[in-house]
């Protein structure tokens, strides 16, 4: 008798649409919002994660200590805009590691419409080597790779700030 086998289809998760202004001087990307994130429907969501605390740190504001609609406007009022590489992907758990059958997001075409775009920071490896490949060829912003702001990437806050800092330069 033959075994018989199932796929379990994983649900597609879909990133959350940009958060830029025509003024959009910086443009940060992460790979794809994670399981918190995704659930509360808000970039950065999970309470490790330090990205607040790291772009709060560079613009002199604490964006952790603010509501969400807050944090997002004084990223906008610093310049900085906030979108994902991946589009969407099956993803079990929350780890870069686990991204699969990923569709990339229009890195480019969302470039091209800010025309005061002076760079784009990669929040993370898997970040960085997504986009960088949606970015081949275009002529612009420069491409700035950051380590991630993931709870799940272990080096220090002051090591990953001291890295971070670079970011103030395009703003």
């Amino acid at each position: 008798m033959a075994a018989a086998f199932y796929l379990h289809a994983r649900p597609m998760h879909r990133n959350f649409p940009p958060v830029i202004r025509a003024d959009t001087k910086l443009l940060l990307l992460g790979s794809l919002p994670g399981a918190v994130s995704l659930a509360q429907r808000r970039y950065y969501a999970h309470p490790q994660n330090q990205f607040w605390r790291l772009v709060g740190a560079v613009i002199g504001r604490d964006l952790a200590a603010m509501d969400y609609e807050a944090r997002l406007a004084a990223l906008l009022d610093a310049g900085i805009g906030l979108w994902d590489t991946v589009a969407a992907a099956t993803r079990e758990g929350s780890l870069d590691a686990a991204i699969r059958l990923h569709e990339a997001s229009d890195l480019a075409g969302l470039a091209a419409t800010l025309p005061g775009l002076s760079a784009i920071g990669f929040n993370g490896g898997t970040s960085a080597r997504i986009g960088r490949r949606q970015l081949a060829g275009f002529a612009g912003p420069a491409l700035i790779d950051l380590p991630s702001s993931s709870p799940a990437y272990t080096l220090s806050f002051d090591r990953k700030l001291a890295a971070w800092r670079q970011i103030a330069d395009w703003l």
